[in-house]
């Protein structure tokens, strides 16, 4: 795949920086003066760009040595929050493939998509997401069970928390390998082995999960979050979910107070164990109301995957270690 793309001029790359606010690419530049950049050969490896950690790990299960992986969140980073920086808008612009985990969780990047790529090479998006069945996020009080499957229509009402069963992350992999290999069809056969090898790791996880979720009393099995997060994992494996310290899939909301008493007064009388906070989110509510109910927070892994050498540097490190404190947390 050979990719020839149209940038502002050279030297505004500052100004694009400053005026780039989630939503657009706005350059002043004189007509005919766009510079153009491209692959500087067709044998070049494949230069891919993951808007998160956790889908840049699962582009590098498949792709193996053959391409050039980055990826826009850091680790440790929100992608609900994150902000664009010119760098960043360079890396899309002169990617082969932007592999995106869709149902709204970075939605930071598709205005700038829109207006940072050529109409004609649209294609190049791909959400890893297509054809999962989303959950709906629950719009009543807390205390709402398992919300209804919707379609990928809709995105502001859907949870993007997909990757916590680990029968999306195998769909994942489907539509990434497509892409890796219809983009570079020199290399279709490795994308093809990989992504056997890896589904294998996948479905491996998928039993150990539940072999260890086995463990855990059937009265014990109640999840309260810092804000939605695990609504795919409590469906996979039989959860309830009771509540969140924070409404919605975006660390960015804020409790009423009306809802922070609804949380404190099911926690005690549902037999809730333990509040799960994700790494990427002030732990202060759900320290308050921990505090409230005597309850313990416990520490998880969310949004973002640890740098090099952490304790969940890969997903099936974050799955693993996710699932062994919950189990000792709820055992």
């Amino acid at each position: 795949m050979k990719t020839s793309i149209n940038l502002p001029c050279p030297g505004h790359w500052q100004l694009v920086a400053g005026m780039v606010f989630l939503g657009g690419l706005l350059v002043a530049c004189r007509p005919g003066s766009a510079a153009v950049y491209q692959r500087q050969t067709p044998e070049a490896a494949l230069r891919v760009v993951a808007t998160t950690t956790i889908l840049g790990d699962v582009v590098r299960k498949l792709g193996g040595d053959a391409m050039e992986v980055s990826v826009l969140v850091p680790p440790g980073s929100d992608p609900h929050s994150f902000q664009a920086t010119a760098s960043d808008i360079r890396e899309v612009v002169e990617a082969d493939l932007v592999i995106t985990n869709g149902a709204g969780l970075d939605a930071f990047i598709d205005r700038l998509l829109e207006s940072a790529v050529q109409a004609d090479e649209q294609d190049k998006i791909i959400s890893a997401s297509d054809g999962i069945a989303f959950r709906q996020l629950p719009t009543g009080s807390q205390g709402e069970n398992h919300a209804e499957e919707v379609s990928h229509s809709g995105e502001e009402d859907i949870d993007p928390h997909v990757w916590f069963d680990p029968q999306n992350v195998i769909l994942w992999t489907r539509n990434i390998e497509r892409a890796l290999s219809q983009a570079d069809p020199a290399n279709a056969s490795l994308y093809a082995a990989n992504g056997e090898a890896y589904r294998a790791e996948l479905e491996e996880l998928d039993t150990w999960i539940e072999d260890q979720v086995a463990t855990i009393p059937m009265e014990n099995r109640k999840l309260v979050t810092d804000h939605q997060t695990l609504g795919y994992f409590a469906d996979r494996f039989g959860f309830d979910l009771i509540g969140t310290v924070i409404p919605g899939s975006s660390a960015a909301a804020e409790p009423s107070a009306e809802d922070l008493a609804t949380l404190i007064d099911a926690i005690p009388a549902m037999g809730v164990k333990a509040i799960f906070a994700g790494s990427t989110v002030s732990p202060i509510l759900a320290k308050r109301v921990a505090a409230d109910t005597g309850v313990q927070v416990v520490p998880i892994y969310t949004d973002s995957l640890t740098p090099s050498g952490g304790e969940a540097s890969s997903y099936i490190d974050l799955m693993r270690y996710d699932v062994r404190a919950i189990q000792e947390a709820l055992r």
